[in-house]
């Protein structure tokens, strides 16, 4: 006789090994400790996951995550683990892997291991306002109106994207928001059923500007190495 499914919640940190732009990312170090490790950190402090599965193709990574204190149950296929694979898939994976063990989660959370500056509370307020929406995720606003954007046409013509908002003022248009890509809440059964993020029944939490951070560049890490010193010296 089987076991009976006991409901609980994971979360899952996707790092594959193959980054190209800033190679070994994931586990490069930051401020004297891996970068996953921030998010693995923060998931911890946030107390609401019976488990924090990190899902990665490459050993190393593992070794790291299993250290911090995250579990490894499994290495990600190859097919999983190229540059143009979508996130949705990779949480898919992780889920029907949980699932085939009789492990399956009521709820769970994608954190990307790229955001050391994610807080506990963050996640925090992503499962609580999961109550009344199908995908929670981490937004910001945009820090200039995307209505007014210039860009070069096919020509190398510099043309307007929205010529109708050129001229108006800001505090005349709409703020616009993006994905702060932190993390991602919805139950498993959204996960494997719908997997669309950005749907209607979607809710973004807010997060300051000053808290979001890409990280495809070099420039983008020495950016953040030198807001997470200051970081530190506020803490002091």
């Amino acid at each position: 006789m089987s076991q009976k499914a006991v409901p609980y919640r994971v979360a899952i940190i996707p790092a594959r090994g193959g980054s190209q732009r800033i190679p070994r990312k994931n586990i490069r170090l930051l401020n004297g400790k891996p970068l996953i490790a921030y998010s693995i950190e923060a998931a911890q402090a946030s107390q609401l996951f019976e488990r924090i599965i990190v899902s990665t193709d490459d050993k190393e990574i593992a070794e790291v995550a299993r250290y911090y204190g995250a579990e490894t149950p499994f290495f990600r296929p190859d097919e999983l683990s190229d540059g143009i694979t979508g996130t949705t898939p990779v949480m898919q994976h992780a889920l029907r892997f949980l699932i085939e063990q009789n492990q399956t989660p009521s709820e769970a959370c994608l954190i990307y291991a790229t955001c050391p500056l994610l807080q506990a509370s963050d996640i925090q307020n992503g499962f609580q306002a999961l109550e009344d929406a199908s995908f929670c995720f981490s937004a910001t606003t945009f820090d200039f109106p995307i209505q007014r954007a210039l860009c070069l046409n096919s020509n190398g013509k510099l043309a307007e994207l929205f010529p109708e908002h050129i001229n108006k003022r800001s505090q005349d248009l709409v703020e616009a928001i993006h994905d702060a890509g932190q993390f991602y809440w919805a139950t498993t059964k959204d996960w494997l059923e719908d997997g669309h993020i950005f749907g209607e029944k979607s809710k973004p939490i807010m997060l300051p500007r000053h808290r979001i951070q890409d990280l495809d560049t070099e420039e983008d890490w020495l950016r953040l190495t030198q807001l997470m010193t200051l970081y530190s010296q506020q803490t002091k």
